[in-house]
């Protein structure tokens, strides 16, 4: 945790094919449980050239429009320039999507079935979770992905307004890099940007603009040195950007969702499922426990795994690492938050009221980080420094 290093972590904008990918999906479930709470969803989407594929499987009483869906979806990405070859008004739907496996739904369902343990509701899947949080920002989150992760959301707010830099297009990725000295954040040596742009805006007026109204405007002026190298648009051209250039699945930005690279990944995707997919909802879990044991002043770095098998309620195993940076024995900690929360699928659902629609709001921009959403909250920081205090 002490050496001199230099860490990068890359975000990428709405537009980008991959994040259309997922705010479809994540839209999808949204209208879902609008209407019905209880809804089993897992939509997966393909976006490329002029077509959008659903595919997956839901389970559902809601009555959905899915077509009217995808396409205020895209439109509120901004998907909606005469000379966009993927439009919101002109894409070509075709949906696949079937009903959830009766194998997989005996297993997630709060009740008895033959060769079922227990009438608890069971994980969705088995797999491994983790969890990240440490002191280097306010949102308690790495500061290289934090950085990213701004610029990306002050050039969407830009393109959105409309007011300025009408050049700008849907497509964007951003990333920065951060020098570290024993351990502390020193300098931004790098900081990178591709956006998409109109055809006739020169690549001058998108390095002035990007360079003076966007990275000085958001990265913290006393890591920005004579040293720190600003690489705007370095092919040249981005004219033909999101789907016409490049195909967009679901669940490809699984990093730049998470923890930029700096803490680890059990490998499951977020957008498009339900919280009984553990894959989301306890990954929202980790992340809520390691934030508030950073805010409880219990260590400045938390990561948290845990690891379920499908139909089981329990989770098999949780596990605390605090890099050394633990100011009480970890065992203490692991005590304590097992003592305060309880990691049953069941239980992490009504902790954190799951079953709303409130998952468009993730998508973009990272899935932590952002002070609204209920697995930000430190509301349990001071029940853990009591828990841990009585293991101690």
């Amino acid at each position: 945790m002490l050496k001199n290093f230099v860490f990068s972590s890359e975000s990428v904008a709405e537009g980008h094919p991959d994040k259309v990918s997922d705010y479809i999906s994540d839209s999808v479930l949204d209208a879902c449980l609008e209407q019905d709470p209880a809804s089993r969803v897992a939509c997966e989407t393909l976006v490329k050239s002029n077509t959008v594929t659903l595919a997956g499987e839901i389970t559902t009483k809601a009555k959905l429009d899915y077509e009217a869906i995808v396409r205020q979806a895209i439109r509120e990405i901004g998907y909606v320039n005469d000379d966009d070859v993927f439009h919101a008004d002109t894409v070509f739907i075709t949906n696949y999507l079937t009903s959830q496996s009766p194998d997989i739904a005996q297993g997630v369902d709060a009740k008895k079935a033959k060769g079922k343990d227990t009438d608890e509701q069971g994980a969705g899947d088995q797999g491994i979770m983790f969890g990240y949080a440490c002191d280097e920002t306010k949102e308690l989150m790495p500061a290289a992905l934090m950085f990213s992760h701004l610029i990306g959301r002050e050039i969407a707010r830009v393109r959105h307004a409309g007011r300025q830099a009408k050049w700008l297009r849907p497509d964007c990725k951003s990333q920065v890099s951060v020098r570290y000295e024993a351990g502390k954040l020193a300098e931004i040596t790098a900081v990178v940007i591709s956006t998409q742009h109109s055809a006739d805006v020169s690549l001058k007026t998108i390095k002035d603009f990007m360079i003076n109204k966007i990275i000085k405007k958001c990265l913290p002026k006393k890591l920005i040195t004579k040293n720190t190298k600003f690489l705007i648009n370095p092919t040249g051209r981005f004219v033909i950007g999101g789907p016409q250039g490049d195909a967009g699945l679901t669940g490809r930005k699984i990093i730049v969702d998470t923890y930029g690279g700096w803490g680890r990944h059990g490998g499951g995707a977020f957008s498009g499922k339900d919280p009984s997919k553990v894959d989301r909802s306890a990954a929202y879990m980790c992340r809520w426990v390691a934030k508030n044991i950073v805010a409880a002043g219990l260590a400045t770095h938390a990561e948290l795994q845990v690891a379920y098998a499908i139909g089981y309620p329990e989770p098999v195993s949780i596990t605390v690492e605090t890099f050394e940076t633990n100011k009480v024995p970890e065992e203490v900690i692991e005590k304590a938050v097992e003592e305060v929360f309880s990691f049953k699928p069941a239980n992490i659902v009504s902790q954190l009221k799951l079953l709303r629609p409130i998952y468009r709001g993730t998508t973009n921009y990272g899935h932590f980080g952002k002070d609204d959403l209920p697995w930000e909250q430190t509301n349990k920081a001071a029940a853990l420094k009591k828990a841990a205090k009585k293991y101690s």
